[in-house]
């Protein structure tokens, strides 16, 4: 695991993992899923991946537990209050889920932990490579999510500090919680309608992103066309603007980069006397007066050219072989004196002193610079004109208000509600196929959630001259109670556990073909009790089969049908005066006296420990749908 997630907010985090596999170094009564609370052989989502292990600290109630998960189907249970939730949260804050200050303690830092093992191919790991993140020394993912009671929150991922949106972002592959909040969702028509879309498929859900992306095109063209016509008269000044400006610039026609020349230029020329006269008394000095400006009257000064020829003479004439070494070298100065001194003679010739090529070239330069102050932005130059220019030529586009431009304008949004009238009708057919299906599916879920003379179906009632982004449907969920009764929206003709069923029957629809390794049911058994919820634990189990299922409840029927069994328990704290909570594996009689005292209240009830081995030995007999061999 990580290192401490109460850690300062500074401080690095390892992928090390105190404590694996060594649970009698864990403090008295820390909650470790042990593997005593499995049942061997069981196999849920291990080729999707799943999380390992969970460390919780800080967070509500919950000090300090490490929960050791198994595959398959886990269950949380534990009194009212006692924190079952804070798991829960734990989860959802660890796979970047919103972090709520007030579930920390004052002063403190709440800090959440996983060690996740995926398969190799999983998507996961080329996402965590981009971030930076390693894997373990095992092979595992390590995520680590802390929260300040001010509500600083951070995040890492294997190893390495990540924005929270990178966590969540991975979450989308790894992780889905379903709950009361989520029934609560579903009763609304527009995440019915989304929920059939999910059903109908992943084609039908591109076409309905395909929709969405032609009606923002629509309403584009629509409101432009409005626009320009509301603000004929203002639009047409705007671009009488744009069209002058753009007749400046054309009349004096600027390139990139023309003033930094323009400049240079004016500078040369500005200069040319005294360079003329620097480069001429450089010559003469190394050459002398070769081209007679002197005048036969005066004497020239020696020259280095001379001076070096006769130096060189001397000594090439004395005799000794190491004068004639230095006579050599005195002849190489010579040539490159010779050298400089034809270079500065012809850039003498060659320098422009030209005064009406200088006046040209300072009136073109004020001509930019007037634009410049008039076009660009501080600082900006010639490159702030021409950038003006381009943007100038778009924009002139957006304010035509001619009739040639209107009539092309209406033409595009024409077509443009033409297409989108066309992926309506797709849209709208897609799901009107897809309703019976989903219904026939949710309808049997009911059935063995002891609702079977119920139905449900949907009403679709389409609006063609309305469209939205997500299409042209009105789509409601019906419930059929029995059969006779007339079919009410769900949440209207529902009571509070037939709406449970109902939507723990789409949860459970949906849930078979989730493509993520873990799944959190919080507490969706709400409402439902007897032979339902036996049903309920059943299903759960069945989508343990493939998944790593986190269930939280409140129903024995539930618990009874789990691979592992945690308990959250609740003691005070008498030295802090705040009730601490711990999480413990219960397997064996442990296990039968908490089924106990879920089914009576009583732990020790022997009527209620018979009625929880019944429960445990029926629950393995069915949880595959059919008795075991």
């Amino acid at each position: 695991m990580p290192a401490d997630p109460t850690a300062p907010d500074d401080a690095p985090v390892t992928a090390g993992s105190p404590g694996r596999g060594a649970t009698d170094e864990r403090a008295p009564g820390r909650g470790t899923g042990a593997p005593g609370g499995s049942r061997p052989g069981v196999r849920g989502g291990g080729h999707r991946g799943a999380l390992a292990e969970l460390r919780i600290r800080g967070l509500g109630a919950i000090d300090d537990v490490t929960l050791e998960l198994g595959p398959g189907l886990t269950v949380v249970t534990g009194e009212t209050g006692a924190g079952k939730t804070m798991v829960v949260t734990g989860l959802t804050l660890l796979f970047g889920g919103r972090a709520d200050p007030g579930r920390v303690r004052a002063g403190g830092r709440a800090g959440v932990e996983g060690r996740l093992l995926l398969p190799p191919d999983s998507p996961v790991w080329a996402r965590a490579a981009d971030a930076g993140a390693e894997p373990d020394e095992d092979g595992s993912l390590i995520l680590a999510r802390t929260v300040s009671a001010e509500g600083r929150t951070r995040a890492h991922l294997g190893g390495r500090s990540v924005p929270v949106s990178v966590v969540a972002e991975l979450s989308e592959s790894l992780l889905a919680v379903h709950g009361q909040t989520d029934q609560l969702r579903l009763t609304r028509p527009a995440e019915q309608r989304h929920a059939l879309d999910r059903y109908a498929g992943p084609e039908h859900l591109a076409l309905v992103e395909a929709h969405r992306e032609a009606h923002a095109r629509w309403r584009a063209l629509a409101e432009d066309l409005d626009r320009r016509r509301a603000r004929t008269r203002e639009l047409a000044q705007a671009a009488d603007v744009l069209r002058h400006g753009l007749e400046e610039i054309a009349a004096v026609g600027p390139t990139a980069g023309e003033d930094e020349a323009l400049d240079a230029a004016a500078a040369r020329l500005g200069d040319a006397d005294a360079l003329r006269s620097a480069a001429d008394t450089a010559r003469m000095a190394l050459l002398g007066d070769v081209t007679g400006e002197l005048g036969g009257g005066v004497e020239p000064p020696q020259d280095a050219g001379t001076a070096l020829a006769g130096a060189e003479q001397v000594l090439a004439g004395a005799g000794d072989p190491d004068l004639r070494v230095l006579a050599e070298r005195l002849g190489e100065a010579a040539a490159l004196v010779a050298d400089v001194g034809a270079e500065l003679a012809a850039y003498v010739a060659d320098l422009d002193a030209d005064p009406a090529r200088l006046a040209e070239v300072l009136d073109r330069r004020a001509a930019i610079t007037a634009l410049v102050r008039t076009y660009a932005d501080a600082g900006a130059g010639l490159a702030g004109v021409l950038s003006w220019a381009e943007d100038a030529e778009r924009r002139l586009g957006e304010l035509d208000v001619s009739d040639e431009a209107l009539e092309a304008l209406t033409a595009a949004r024409d077509a443009a509600r033409e297409e989108l009238a066309a992926l309506s009708d797709e849209v709208s057919a897609g799901r009107r196929a897809a309703a019976a299906g989903f219904a026939a599916d949710v309808g049997r879920e009911l059935a063995g959630l002891a609702m079977k003379s119920a139905s449900v179906s949907f009403r679709i009632d389409s609006d063609p001259g309305r469209p939205g982004s997500d299409g042209i449907d009105e789509v409601a969920l019906l419930l059929t109670p029995h059969p006779g009764a007339p079919a009410r929206p769900v949440h209207k003709g529902a009571s509070g556990g037939e709406l449970s069923r109902v939507m723990l029957a789409i949860e459970v629809v949906f849930a078979g073909a989730d493509p993520v390794p873990v799944m959190v049911f919080d507490e969706v058994d709400a409402g439902v009790g007897g032979q339902a919820a036996g049903e309920i634990g059943r299903r759960l189990a069945r989508l343990a089969t493939d998944h790593q299922v986190v269930v939280v409840t409140h129903l024995a029927q539930v618990a009874a049908f789990a691979d592992t069994h945690l308990v959250v328990d609740k003691s005070p704290d008498t030295g802090a005066g705040v009730t601490a909570t711990d999480i413990r594996a219960v397997a064996g009689e442990d296990r039968v006296r908490e089924l106990a005292r879920m089914l009576s209240g009583l732990a020790d009830s022997d009527t209620g420990q018979a009625h929880a081995r019944e429960l445990l030995e029926v629950a393995d007999q069915t949880r595959d749908g059919a008795p075991r061999a």
